[in-house]
């Protein structure tokens, strides 16, 4: 038995071999059983969705995002959840190279001149022979770097732990402040943890050179959200985010108003190529379950 909060991935579960029943259920209402097998909730639905799962038995709660920060403490003990590792790395890469180029280049001037009915041409900086820095190297910071390869870019990587993964290394926390002052482009597709919570400070943003392009595409509390206007406001630092915090973020916010930094809506994964990707991963959790085998992508055992 599944519970899907979305038409196309009770469609996707049609086609079993094993057939299973499917629950329409929005996790916004008491749930319709007591025991349900798999549970799918609602994508970019808040956290506080899980609390209808009281109650309800489960082998499987099975995310729609990547993130899963302030999930645990909603999780009735004894559950097995999974996140959306596969779904939303490539479209979430995408947007990044895309913030990358349009603030490099320079887009959103042109942007704002052609709505002025200005032809404002000019030179921009390039996205080729700069040194980009990776905070984060996860599955969407490897994404991100398999699509700046080709823009001939110089790449270095930090993540929590210093690593070799195949020819590339990967250096550790405490080297950071060794490589922000020499990035011309810093992409943070960090996760929300106690460690990471609020770690781009002012601190951290005074160690990078002038005119630097901070991108951020993991998580908004991974900034101090007033420190990074202070030093946009200043012209000193470039900026183009995806996720920001507070989110949304309010009419008429500082950070709205400010020519030099790009902002979307926490829109990285959201593209029809999420569509086919979660079915899949579905589906492959259903028949993994019913041929007696553990998930996969399971990030918590409460």
């Amino acid at each position: 038995m599944v519970s899907v909060p979305d038409a196309y991935l009770g469609e996707a579960l049609a086609h079993l071999d094993t057939p299973v029943e499917v629950l329409d259920w929005r996790l916004d209402t008491p749930a319709p059983r007591d025991a349900i097998d798999v549970v799918v909730p609602r994508y970019m639905a808040p956290a506080s969705q899980l609390e209808f799962l009281r109650g309800v038995r489960t082998r499987l709660v099975q995310y729609q995002s990547i993130g899963y920060d302030g999930v645990g403490e909603l999780l009735a003990p004894g559950t097995v959840f999974a996140n959306a590792a596969s779904v939303h790395e490539t479209s979430t890469a995408e947007l990044a190279v895309a913030l990358i180029l349009a603030a490099q280049r320079g887009l959103p001037d042109y942007v704002r001149a052609a709505q002025r009915g200005h032809w404002a041409t000019d030179v921009r900086e390039s996205l080729a022979d700069r040194r980009v820095l990776l905070v984060g190297y996860g599955g969407v910071g490897r994404a991100i770097e398999q699509r700046l390869i080709p823009f001939e870019v110089e790449i270095a990587r930090v993540a929590r732990r210093a690593r070799r993964e195949g020819d590339r290394d990967v250096r550790g926390w405490d080297e950071l402040g060794d490589q922000l002052p020499l990035a011309d482009v810093v992409v943070l597709s960090l996760p929300l943890s106690d460690t990471t919570h609020h770690v781009v400070d002012a601190a951290f943003l005074a160690q990078l050179r002038d005119g630097a392009l901070l991108v951020n595409v993991g998580r908004g509390p991974v900034v101090v959200t007033e420190d990074l206007v202070s030093a946009a406001s200043s012209g000193r630092l470039r900026v183009a985010l995806d996720v920001v915090e507070p989110e949304p973020l309010p009419d008429s916010h500082p950070l709205f108003g400010l020519d030099n930094v790009l902002i979307s809506p926490h829109v990285g994964g959201a593209t029809d190529a999420m569509y086919t990707r979660m079915a899949r991963l579905l589906v492959t959790q259903v028949e993994r379950l019913q041929r007696g085998q553990e998930p996969i992508n399971v990030v918590l055992r409460t």
